[in-house]
């Protein structure tokens, strides 16, 4: 059995979605919706050039063509897009945030709750190789129970995309929800217990700056340093910088508990390194008791690296939505209250980098 996709926006992450569906057996692009002609015109052959292209998405639904549909749009406009597909009863694989508020969000699970069809969220880096096995470690034990994690993400400056939406937190949600709310996702996920109180400290220090657009000065932070308190008494921490292209490793995830520590060590995109070669990320163990460090590469196929940014993870995140839409049994692995919780995160954290104060959750 194929399953028939349907895409909604077809911007540099809409043309990754597409590559890595290109890669899977029993997937097949079939539509294409962008108000954005050359966008448009551009998904389409990298789809093969078979996917029927609309100018609207509505047009698309009203074709009915589709057994699933990808949500790849700007951020603000995933609240509209979805009460626009949910009454279809169909699944869906919507891109994070999931709305650009918490409020947004909400009103998303209140309108799905006699929905039979799958609503998944995607959160590529929860299936990046290297998490994965962080994640194995962490769940057999190796740290003992976690108490703190630790994520750096030292990157390139946000993209330019169509119609410059990605400048503005109006359109976002922030930095730290458009961003961020992947971590904030991870961090819950990991230590297995829901956030209580943020504090942030944030920034537009080097991106940006001197950008205008229809003389708008861009709003979105482009540094921060954000602690976050767990229910269950562990903490966590974000070091995000993004003028900082070229870090040996993009990202490095740390969990510690007593009894040591695993860090997952992942590689930026080979465009922004100075040979421009692929490398494999790395998983670190460090043991407390007998003071050995051990040293993992985590490979994975050319191919799969080739189709997208996310080293891999958007491939197995789709292998994973193609099954149980084949399947027709289970529940999304991220699911709408997922979703929730990265955005009511991100945006206690950017209430706190504009406030300077420490946000409890549950008074917002």
């Amino acid at each position: 059995m194929t399953i028939r996709y349907g895409l909604i926006g077809s911007g540099m992450m809409g043309q990754e979605h597409i590559r890595n569906l290109n890669l899977l057996d029993g997937a097949e692009v079939v539509a294409i919706a962008d108000p954005d002609e050359r966008m448009r015109n551009l998904s389409v052959k990298t789809s093969g050039g078979s996917a029927k292209a609309f100018s609207s998405y509505t047009d698309m639904l009203t074709a009915d063509i589709c057994d699933a549909y990808v949500i790849v749009a700007p951020n603000d406009t995933h609240h509209a897009i979805l009460l626009d597909i949910l009454p279809k009863n169909k699944p869906i694989l919507c891109e994070k945030p999931l709305c650009t508020t918490s409020a947004d969000c909400r009103d998303i699970i209140i309108k799905t709750q006699n929905r039979s069809a799958p609503t998944w969220v995607a959160m590529e880096y929860r299936y990046m190789p290297p998490v994965q096995r962080l994640l194995e470690e962490v769940r057999k034990g190796t740290t003992g129970t976690p108490q703190m994690m630790a994520i750096r993400e030292h990157r390139f400056p946000f993209l330019p995309k169509v119609g410059d939406w990605n400048r503005f937190s109006n359109r976002t949600g922030g930095t730290l929800v458009e961003k961020c709310c992947h971590f904030w996702d991870l961090m819950r996920l990991t230590l297995q217990s829901d956030p209580v109180r943020v504090y942030a400290s944030a920034a537009m220090n080097v991106n940006h700056v001197d950008e205008r657009y229809d003389g708008e000065i861009p709003d979105i932070i482009d540094n921060a340093i954000v602690t976050v308190e767990f229910e269950n008494g562990a903490r966590g921490m974000l070091d995000l910088c993004m003028f900082a292209e070229g870090s040996y490793w993009q990202e490095v995830i740390s969990v510690t508990g007593a009894a040591a520590r695993v860090e997952a060590c992942v590689p930026g995109p080979a465009r922004f390194t100075k040979d421009g070669a692929e490398r494999a990320s790395q998983i670190v163990i460090s043991d407390r008791a007998s003071k050995l460090v051990t040293t993992e590469d985590i490979a994975v196929d050319e191919a799969i690296l080739q189709a997208g940014d996310h080293h891999g993870s958007s491939f197995f995140q789709h292998q994973k939505f193609l099954d149980l839409v084949s399947s027709g049994q289970g529940q999304p692995e991220v699911t709408l209250e997922d979703g929730l919780w990265s955005v009511r995160v991100g945006e206690a954290a950017e209430l706190s980098a504009r406030t300077g104060q420490a946000i409890n959750l549950e008074d917002i």
